[in-house]
């Protein structure tokens, strides 16, 4: 099923580069913008996984380097009867965590050095869990190439924004305000609900899956709680916000933090918190 949905999702924003490209530069741009979104998608759905560990600067380890960590996932992807993911540190004091690749056989999941500071043992085990269910469920695909993608889609209308307002003096003096709102609004507009349709109603399901790999509903409630207050106060490293924005979706909490407005509400890419531990303690309580 997500592989489908992938494909429908490349599909949009590849419809979305188009009309973009035709409404600057005819059946020129529609033809360019065509080739460009099938260079990207290409180069997305092998190397996106990549792009997003490096955009993090995250460090592959092996079982010598941190055997604790490289047990607990050893622990869960056996007891899963998954394949052995990459395993990679980001050296950040903000907790979070991802997981990416394009599926279980390609796969890593990426803790920061504050999770690992702030977190029991149990409560990493439930974060580990709820994002090797995301690779399991090939959530990971979708997620990873809507990062690279989505940032793309807004780095392109930033770029044909300012080729239309200053590709010369006729531009200038005849620019089209429709074009204008497709470049500075939509494009990014229909990137971010794309993103916000695919990523929280899967954020439940891995929380469930989580909970039952790692055995501990309330372990992972536990970690939710904290890593989402330390949200509030840090940014993850070396991304613009441009950037994190598009990989937002694929931390177990949103980096960004929790804003209140409406329009925040709107463009999350993750359920609320509370939403999430409320449900976690209801399995818990089942499991009784």
């Amino acid at each position: 099923m997500n592989t489908v949905k992938t494909a429908v999702y490349l599909a949009l924003l590849t419809a979305i580069l188009m009309v973009i490209g035709q409404l600057v530069a005819g059946e020129t741009g529609l033809l360019v913008m065509f080739i460009i979104s099938m260079a990207m998608n290409l180069f997305g759905y092998w190397n996106s996984d990549k792009v997003v560990l490096s955009m993090y600067d995250a460090k592959q380890i092996s079982e010598s380097d941190n055997p604790n960590l490289y047990h607990m996932v050893e622990r869960l992807t056996a007891r899963a009867h998954m394949p052995m993911p990459k395993v990679y540190i980001i050296n950040s004091n903000v907790p979070n965590a991802f997981a990416t690749g394009r599926n279980p056989n390609h796969a890593a999941v990426a803790v920061t050095t504050g999770i690992m500071d702030l977190l029991t043992d149990d409560e990493i085990e439930g974060v580990l869990g709820h994002e090797l269910t995301h690779v399991r469920h090939r959530d990971t695909l979708i997620s990873t190439i809507a990062a690279s993608v989505a940032g793309v889609i807004s780095m392109v209308a930033n770029i044909l924004q300012f080729a239309t307002i200053f590709g010369g003096r006729d531009d200038r003096d005849n620019a089209n305000p429709i074009v204008l709102i497709g470049t500075i609004i939509l494009a990014p507009l229909a990137a971010a609900l794309i993103q916000m349709a695919i990523s929280r109603s899967r954020e439940y399901l891995a929380d469930e899956g989580g909970a039952e790999m790692c055995g501990n509903p309330l372990a992972l409630a536990s970690a939710l709680a904290k890593i989402d207050y330390y949200s509030k106060y840090g940014a993850l490293p070396n991304v613009s916000e441009k950037q994190a924005e598009a990989t937002a979706h694929m931390f177990i909490i949103n980096p960004i933090g929790n804003l209140k407005s409406l329009g925040a509400n709107l463009f999350s890419t993750h359920p609320s918190t509370e939403k999430r531990i409320a449900k976690l303690k209801e399995m818990a309580a089942q499991r009784r």
